[in-house]
């Protein structure tokens, strides 16, 4: 299931990683809220949302790497 989340998010374009990261947070910040007012129970998807957040961030990351190495004098993460 791994592999194909993963997939799904490298198909993306940098715009649609931002937003789904977007997304992914707000997803994250309203389980957290129903946890703590003893609506939900759903640490699974809880787990999943945050493994997704970091898919979506790494990606971003290995992107922002690659265009530094393509144009010389632009260091990533700066």
């Amino acid at each position: 299931m791994k592999n194909s989340s993963i997939e799904r998010f490298r198909q993306m374009g940098d715009q649609e990683l931002d937003s789904r990261e977007v997304d992914l947070r707000d997803q994250l910040f309203r389980l957290r809220f129903q946890m703590s007012m003893g609506q939900s129970e759903s640490i699974k998807k809880l787990r999943q949302l945050r493994k997704d957040i970091a898919r979506v961030k790494t990606l971003a990351q290995e992107r922002a790497k690659e265009r530094a190495i393509a144009t010389p004098g632009i260091r990533a993460g700066k």
